[in-house]
């Protein structure tokens, strides 16, 4: 099940919302009793539906979610309570976390390359669980977090499930650390203007995937896979453009969903992008792109392997070797993570000491390029197909341009040409613009931006709905990594 579902949309978040409002009650009858907070009625709805959501794919991988989530809890409480075990207990925690990754996602990887040097070993055919990458990295943040006495450790098992099981940032994230959520388990309220923001917030998310990401993809679809035996120079570098901006949307209006349907239940993520298409480098690029897992490497892996202080360019290649690891058992997803590092650990010496002096376009143009050749990579699992991209890419192909190309151009200009505008921050400019205008009228500010946002929402949402009825292409592209 995906958020950009009509079964999502209309049947299991009214279910949900139904239940949820009938807890909420619940657990107020309690808080009236009680001096503490009480959200556990709440808490157990969430966590059901959690794994309902989760099992409506794969029933079978809720076990090993399950699984997964009492040994990161046994793990956390032997942590918090003993001093001589604290650092054999994250040991085995780490390495089972890393165990379950490695064997769902990366065992055939690796019986691959040993047949590619002659080892013979039997090729497993697992299926990769949806989620896993997310789920095992919020598993670890978790268990360190508790480690360096950061976090407690969460007392209750059903409590911790709900963290790493949310069906909200379960599938394709972002990665929510565990400090982050910590105190709002059991201790949250969403007022009034948390649900308004998260409701709109869902909407922008959904617009971003259905109306934009979804349409993207046709033309990608179209240059990069039907036609890639004939692909002209033109014909790879509109192919590519719209795979650019199709991954930004698709990602990014995830992770708005994400973030807004938690902002409705009373929790609070952090930002997962930031206008990446707006960088003046690549590691300014990479500081707006997929925060969550940029700041898990950094905190988890770089800083403790020396950071900037020790061999800060071996540390730089781990990190990015690892990245591209993370996002796929392939050679390519390797090629592009060390493609990045390269280019961030040259920017350090070089272009990020002289930045200042450097005109604004030329940053911006210098940065694209080097972000859509990566996306070049990232694409194609097979080196063969990539290698056919490339040749167009760089002028190489069987043409310069096509008549396909060119009415590409023609007929989804209009779909470009938005989608580029919306690269930018046009929704901070309108709300910064519109504060400013009324700013000695709020009354009318208040009442402004609620009509806008009720009238946009509708907007998406009866254009979703007309998309999405009949729809076969819409599975979000990070659920697979």
């Amino acid at each position: 099940m995906v958020f950009s579902d009509l079964f999502f949309i209309f049947a299991f978040i009214p279910a949900f919302v139904s239940l949820y409002l009938l807890a909420s009650f619940i657990d107020r009858k309690f808080n009236i009793a009680g001096n503490t907070p009480y959200n556990r009625t709440k808490n157990w709805v969430l966590v059901m539906f959690s794994l309902l959501f989760y099992a409506w794919g794969e029933p079978v991988y809720v076990l090993l979610m399950l699984f997964s989530v009492l040994v990161n809890y046994i793990a956390g409480r032997i942590i918090d309570r003993s001093d001589r075990r604290r650092r054999t207990a994250l040991t085995l925690g780490l390495v089972c976390n890393i165990a379950i990754l490695g064997i769902f996602k990366y065992l055939g990887f690796f019986a691959s390359i040993l047949s590619d040097i002659g080892i013979n070993v039997a090729q497993p055919t697992l299926a990769l669980p949806i989620g896993i990458s997310f789920y095992t990295f919020q598993s670890i943040s978790y268990l360190v977090d508790v480690y360096r006495r950061e976090s407690p450790a969460q007392r209750r098992y059903a409590d911790l499930l709900l963290y790493i099981s949310m069906f909200p940032q379960l599938i394709a994230g972002p990665i929510v650390r565990y400090d982050t959520v910590a105190a709002e388990i059991n201790n949250r309220s969403a007022s009034a203007g948390d649900i308004a923001d998260g409701v709109f917030r869902f909407f922008v998310g959904l617009g971003k995937k259905v109306i934009i990401a979804n349409q993207l993809s046709e033309v990608s679809d179209q240059f990069l896979v039907a036609g890639l035996a004939d692909l002209s120079t033109t014909g790879a570098w509109v192919g590519i453009m719209a795979f650019s901006l199709q991954i930004y949307f698709d990602f990014s209006g995830y992770s708005d969903m994400a973030i807004g349907i938690g902002r409705c239940l009373g929790f609070h993520f952090k930002e997962n992008f930031n206008h990446p298409y707006c960088c003046d480098s690549i590691t300014d690029f990479w500081r707006r792109w997929h925060i969550s897992l940029g700041s898990f490497f950094r905190d988890y892996v770089y800083i403790p392997m020396g950071g900037n202080r020790n061999h800060q360019a071996w540390n730089i290649l781990v990190v990015w070797f690892l990245t591209g690891m993370w996002h796929g058992a392939s050679w390519n997803f390797i090629l592009w993570g060390l493609y990045f590092g390269i280019i961030v650990m040259i920017e350090k010496y070089t272009l990020l000491r002289i930045i200042h002096r450097i005109p604004s376009p030329l940053l911006h143009l210098y940065s694209l390029l080097l972000i859509v050749t990566g996306w070049g990579m990232f694409y194609f699992e097979d080196f063969a197909q990539m290698t056919m991209f490339f040749r167009s890419y760089i002028g190489m192909g069987t043409a310069f341009t096509d008549f396909a190309s060119q009415t590409a151009i023609t007929d989804k200009f209009w779909l470009f040409l938005f989608a580029l505008v919306l690269c930018m921050p046009v929704r901070n400019l309108i709300a910064n613009t519109s504060a400013r205008l009324l700013q000695n009228h709020t009354t009318l500010h208040n009442g402004a931006v609620l009509a806008g946002r009720t009238a946009l929402s509708l907007i998406i949402l009866v254009f979703s709905v007309a998309l999405l009825v009949g729809a076969t292409n819409n599975a979000f592209l990070y659920t697979r990594f």
